[in-house]
């Protein structure tokens, strides 16, 4: 048996109109990797944040190494050897990736900043969760994956006794996850915990030496990956017999309501195009750097095109803008929902009806209308949050997407693009996402679905898309694909194929 490295008796949290956390006892052992799932709301992301010291409790006690844990800051944490990796990046654009790994603990020599120093040591790091990022490439310049994975080796310069990692996989490449999930068992066989949080049911039951499942902030059970399928997990989440995770496929119009052809975009996107009828679900794959996002992003007016023409309903359109897109018609849900798909400081209902405010009013706004209307996609989507004039920051991630998600339903677009819409978001909201656009192509609208979950296109998209270096080089029936077909057209070992 090990030993507790973590003890947690009682522990409350409460905010102004929401309990978050509800007398949680929890003991973690020396040397395990411990999973933490649950809900969007279930309290996981309010608990990592008073082990890292950015929340303190309303109650309850905490015990680390055998001492009382009191903590007023992050820093506090790190001093006693807790680091966390955060679910949302958090990271300084405009400074190196070795200054932002070493941010605060600078390498000095003779009381001077140690550039070399500092860099050798990141690109150690680097290394070591195989990447090939440069140490002095500026971290606006990453992509989000490598951002990702520089905010891992911010955490592993730490050498923390305890480390947390909040969903760190959500925007990794399969190769870069296998790497994490080498150096943590590196560090499990070291005698480092970890505590890890995720949505992804697979990689728990794979990684995770025990599991503990939270539901409406309180605690629900602890089990072994052997003692619990994939399904007795999400059902313990939920509280629920989820059924069937995919609705049924409904058929789709004839008629054309998007027409992408031959668009260019400077570096990622070279001769794409699609078509997308109404009421068709299309999915996007691709491996990162494929060009997938990029591609939607040019129809949505927010990059450049170089060539190529896009058409709504026959009629060609120019896209230079993004609200050239939504008076065509046309939404676009970011993949990146913090810093391009929100307003973290405004409310749920500003950033709601933030797309469409000339809807509601002129020269002066309707605020009884923009407060029906956030509470009616609050509503649909099954939003959690105590007050709609609560700060979106205040969200967990899943119902932060639920609001992004809101803000362009609420432009009633004939088109969406959806970059991964389901990314941070447990499985029983996911199942939630699915109906809301299985319902949302069976009311007449064309959706373009980009995701990295081969089983969610498979089980939910009409055809299926295929990038490769900026390319799209097959098509596959949804009904008839398989993650094999999807990944060997994508890495390029089978040719071109059209369903």
């Amino acid at each position: 048996m090990r030993e507790p490295i973590l003890t947690i008796a009682d522990l409350t949290r409460d905010y102004p109109a929401v309990r978050a956390v509800d007398r949680l006892s929890l003991t973690i052992n020396r040397g395990e990797v411990h999973g933490i799932i649950g809900e969007n709301g279930a309290g996981k992301s309010t608990l990592m944040k008073m082990l890292s010291g950015l929340e303190r409790p309303t109650a309850g006690s905490i015990t680390f190494a055998g001492q009382p844990l009191h903590l007023r800051s992050a820093s506090d944490a790190m001093r006693v050897g807790i680091a966390m990796i955060h679910q949302e990046l958090n990271l300084i654009g405009e400074l190196s990736v070795a200054d932002n790994i070493f941010l605060g603990r600078e390498r000095t020599t003779l009381g001077l900043v140690d550039r070399g120093a500092a860099e050798t040591a990141a690109l150690k790091l680097l290394n070591q969760l195989g990447s090939n990022i440069s140490p002095r490439t500026r971290v606006s310049r990453l992509s989000i994956a490598d951002q990702q994975l520089v905010e891992i080796a911010k955490a592993l310069s730490c050498e923390a006794r305890l480390l947390i990692m909040d969903e760190p996989t959500a925007v990794l490449s399969e190769r870069e996850t296998l790497a994490l999930f080498r150096v943590m068992n590196q560090l499990r066989l070291q005698g480092v915990t970890i505590i890890y949080v995720s949505h992804l049911l697979p990689e728990v039951r794979r990684l995770c030496d025990r599991i503990t499942v939270l539901r409406d902030g309180r605690f629900v059970k602890t089990v072994e990956p052997r003692e619990a399928s994939e399904s007795d997990l999400a059902q313990l989440m939920v509280g629920r017999d989820l059924g069937d995770l995919y609705p049924a496929r409904s058929p789709h119009g004839a008629e054309k309501v998007l027409e992408a052809r031959n668009v260019f975009v400077d570096g990622f996107v070279r001769g794409a195009g699609l078509d997308l009828h109404r009421g068709e679900i299309v999915g996007l794959a691709g491996l990162v750097g494929s060009g997938r996002t990029e591609f939607a992003e040019a129809i949505a007016g927010l990059r450049r095109r170089r060539g190529g023409s896009v058409s709504v309903k026959g009629a060609p359109v120019r896209l230079r803008r993004p609200i050239d897109a939504v008076r065509c018609g046309i939404a676009y849900l970011s993949e990146d929902r913090k810093t391009r798909g929100l307003h973290l400081d405004l409310n749920v209902v500003e950033n709601t009806t933030l797309a469409n405010l000339r809807a509601y009013g002129r020269y002066l706004l309707d605020r009884g209308a923009l407060r029906r209307s956030a509470q009616s996609h609050a509503q649909r989507l099954g939003t959690r949050c105590g007050r709609l004039s609560q700060r979106v920051s205040s969200l967990s991630g899943g119902n932060q997407q639920k609001v992004a998600l809101a803000k362009w339903l609420d432009t009633r677009p004939e088109v969406l693009l959806l970059d991964e819409p389901t990314r941070g978001v447990d499985i029983g909201a996911k199942q939630e996402i699915y109906q809301l656009i299985h319902n949302l192509a069976a009311e007449g609208r064309a959706i373009l679905m980009i995701s990295s979950e081969m089983p969610e296109l498979i089980g939910l998209c009409h055809r299926i898309l295929v990038m490769r270096q900026g390319r799209i080089v097959g098509a596959l029936a949804g009904e008839r694909a398989t993650e094999g077909d999807i990944m060997h057209l994508a890495a390029g070992v089978r040719e071109a194929r059209v369903a």
